[in-house]
């Protein structure tokens, strides 16, 4: 069965080993075995099916022990939901430039995480890419990482981004992307499309750019147009516009309560908008919302 997101720091954290600190964090994908789990998308590149939502980070490090217990709920959530087998996703970066400081943080990561293989290895905002690009080939080689990728998350980025997407193969990219903040949408999702690259989605509920969408939602009462798709919460519906996208493979938003994993979850499971609907959620975010 396929690998489901979850997040890598949270079962660090509980797990009693070190913490690792941005920007090493990353989500930690796990088989989901469930009557009904979310549907999945194939990795272009191996045809490896994920299921659509995983858990991210982002700040995610429990300081209380009632953290520390919300957390530990959602784990426990995924194991009944089958989540069975772990599919890791880590990031790197090599501010200092040097091929020394990425094999470093590497290892670190292998230590604290306790597994010598890594499934996905990203360099975090391109920081150090011409050093850890031909690092993390011969680690594939190697057969120390399976994937390899790269990460933005801010519009200024995009065309650098772009530069390394056409001329480098890589097997992931991860972007910021939500109906709020659709500029991924104009080149980086049809280009991983068209060059054979798995797309995660950070930051699908809002970030820097476009402020926290459950902010700007409130208590307004869903569109109608939700419940033809199945969406029964804001959270459902806004996961489902993401996914409507064919480029997307997996949305991993940031999840440390077992009530707000189970509601995620149902924005993987059944309709999605066809690119008809997505229009018209757009129309009425920008007419209601913005």
């Amino acid at each position: 069965m396929p690998p489901i997101p979850i997040d890598r720091r949270t079962a660090l954290q509980l797990a009693g080993a070190a913490l690792i600190t941005a920007p090493a964090a990353a989500p930690l994908l796990a088989r989901d075995e469930a009557p009904e789990p979310p549907f999945r998308r194939a990795i272009p590149s191996t045809g490896e099916q994920l299921a659509v939502i995983g858990v991210g980070t982002n700040r995610y490090n429990p300081t209380t022990d009632e953290e520390r217990a919300s957390r530990k709920a959602v784990l426990a959530g995924l194991t009944v939901a089958g989540a069975s087998r772990c599919f890791l996703a880590t990031k790197v970066t090599a501010r200092s430039g040097t091929r020394a400081e990425g094999e470093a943080m590497l290892e670190t990561s292998r230590q604290r995480l306790r597994s010598d293989r890594l499934d996905l290895v990203q360099i975090h905002n391109l920081v150090g890419t011409e050093v850890l690009l031909p690092l993390l080939r011969e680690q594939v080689a190697a057969k120390r990482i399976r994937y390899l990728g790269i990460t933005t998350s801010r519009d200024p980025q995009y065309a650098e981004f772009e530069q390394v997407m056409a001329t480098e193969r890589l097997d992931f990219v991860q972007v910021d992307y939500s109906i709020a903040n659709r500029g991924a949408a104009e080149r980086l999702l049809p280009l991983a499309k068209d060059r054979g690259m798995a797309v995660l989605v950070n930051m699908p509920f809002g970030g820097a750019r476009d402020g926290n969408l459950f902010g700007k939602l409130k208590d307004r009462p869903l569109p109608d147009f939700a419940a033809e798709i199945g969406a029964a919460s804001w959270a459902q519906l806004l996961l489902k516009y993401i996914l409507g996208h064919t480029a997307v493979t997996c949305v991993i938003p940031g999840m440390t309560r077992l009530a707000n994993l189970q509601d995620n979850l149902g924005g993987g499971r059944g309709a999605l908008p066809d690119a008809a609907l997505r229009r018209r959620m757009e129309t009425w975010w920008d007419e209601n919302i913005r």
